[in-house]
């Protein structure tokens, strides 16, 4: 496995490892009729270009036949927006790969301060990585009421 800066022709994966991952991961931590509002179809390849585009640093782990396992990105403020992995790679030191060479990266950038919205299996994984929780966010996807955590950590 390696970590590289994402590339135009992962795109229709990275949709691919987002709605699996709510699905099959998430899916343990939510109800099905969350996880239906959250992640209701794989989305367009499109809309992962488009964040590829908006000057966020957008990283992907990739396997020995680069293919990409988990992606995860950080905007220009410090919010880390996305980190999701391949269920199969999912427990297996990936994702923690991953968010140590995003955090470098934008620590290299001058970024003093990450926050994420946090999923509940996600929270466990940014506790571990040395994020705080904030607070608990109750909101709604389409009239279905959900939640995520508010976690910071100063770098």
């Amino acid at each position: 496995m390696k970590v590289r800066p994402f590339q135009e022709s992962d795109a229709a994966a990275l949709a691919e490892i987002f709605f699996t991952a709510v699905h099959e991961i998430a899916g343990a931590h939510y109800g099905e009729e969350q996880i239906h509002a959250w992640a209701p179809a794989i989305p367009s390849a499109d809309r992962f270009l488009a964040r590829a585009r908006d000057g966020r640093t957008l990283l992907v782990a990739v396997d020995d036949n680069d293919l990409p396992i988990a992606y995860g990105d950080c905007e220009a403020d410090g919010h880390v927006d996305h980190l999701f992995c391949r269920p199969g790679y999912s427990r297996k030191g990936v994702a923690a790969a991953l968010y140590e060479e995003l955090e470098r990266t934008v620590r290299t950038a001058g970024i003093s301060r990450l926050y994420v919205e946090a999923s509940e299996p996600a929270r466990r994984f940014f506790e571990k990585h040395g994020f705080a929780v904030e607070s608990r966010n109750d909101f709604e996807i389409g009239g279905v009421p959900i939640h995520n955590w508010r976690m910071a950590k100063d770098l």
